[in-house]
């Protein structure tokens, strides 16, 4: 039986989410078509620019994406603490951006006074548009249905184009993060659909390598700022020059003509987050398959488990084993 979203969503125990949206009647998200001899690839654009569009207007930063032939990856931060500096104003002209409103909103955009009673509605509305913009199933509902709607119309059908629930797993801490991560970035590798990862298109990995070339970080990703410290500033707890060698030696390792032994001494990042070799390969190759549900070391699970009152710890063995 499938969870319900809110309790498989703790703001309290990680801002991180890993999301995964699968299409259904063998659609083609992209890729090509061998039996109607057509090309899908462009609708890796559309998955690509509604991702970045809508992440300037919700209140969640995109950490990682792949968009793969027929399904997609993508980590989430959801970003609580802007969400609820946000004002009044601020919040309506967000939501405006992605929907038309009512007639109070507009009247309120519009400059027009409002008598108390309208006022009054118009805040229990912007405490409910406060928290859809902080919502993954919200940011994940408007990515996908602006998909579904071109690829329905494009294909001359009507129905489900995706499934009917995307799934999500949560990341308790940086191990989780980063395994996570590492495994999205380096999908199109494992599906032989790119050699390397700067040729992995419509890839966060491509973006961020991208970027780097130029000593810069790329605007719609969340940002790299280093390892943890007292005053944490707003960003990935890595180096990103670690990761992209952590991605890089990885990425070698799963090539079937280099079976080769990850160095710790070669992987600062895995010396920080002690996780041994063998399993990060594991990790970082079959991370969905090991993981079903939250994921996190055990202390996290436990913490998890509480806020939401579960009856047990997810995944506690594979933790236990991989992340310790």
């Amino acid at each position: 039986m499938a969870i319900p979203r809110k309790r498989q969503v703790s703001l309290s125990d990680t801002p991180y989410y890993h999301c995964i949206s699968r299409c259904v009647r063998r659609a083609f998200l992209c890729g090509e078509d061998k039996v109607k001899g057509k090309s899908y690839e462009h609708r890796r654009e559309w998955v690509e620019s509604k991702l970045f569009e809508i992440s300037k207007v919700f209140c969640i930063d995109v950490c990682a994406y792949a968009v793969m032939s027929n399904h997609t990856h993508i980590v989430l931060c959801v970003d609580e603490k802007k969400a609820k500096r946000l004002k009044q104003k601020a919040i309506l002209i967000r939501w405006h951006k992605l929907f038309k409103g009512n007639l109070l909103t507009q009247k309120y955009l519009s400059g027009e006074p409002l008598n108390p009673a309208e006022q009054f509605t118009l805040d229990e509305m912007t405490q409910v548009f406060r928290n859809r913009l902080m919502d993954i199933s919200w940011f994940m509902r408007v990515l996908n249905e602006d998909i579904a709607r071109k690829a329905n119309f494009e294909d001359n059908c009507t129905g489900r184009f995706w499934e009917s629930r995307f799934k999500s797993q949560a990341l308790l801490d940086e191990a989780a993060l980063t395994a996570c991560m590492a495994y999205v970035d380096l999908n199109p590798i494992r599906a032989k659909i790119a050699n390397t990862p700067e040729t992995s298109d419509y890839t966060s990995i491509q973006q961020r390598i991208k970027a780097a070339l130029e000593g810069k970080q790329p605007k719609p990703l969340m940002t790299f700022i280093g390892n943890p410290r007292k005053h944490m500033p707003k960003g990935l707890p890595f180096e990103l020059q670690s990761y992209l060698e952590l991605i890089e030696l990885t990425g070698r390792c799963i090539r079937e003509d280099k079976r080769g032994y990850i160095s710790n001494a070669e992987q600062p990042i895995l010396t920080r987050l002690n996780i041994e070799p063998e399993n990060w390969l594991k990790l970082a190759t079959k991370f969905t398959k090991v993981f079903h549900g939250a994921v996190g070391h055990s202390e996290s699970l436990q913490s998890y488990k509480e806020h939401l009152e579960l009856k047990r710890r997810p995944n506690l063995a594979n933790c236990e084993k991989l992340l310790a």
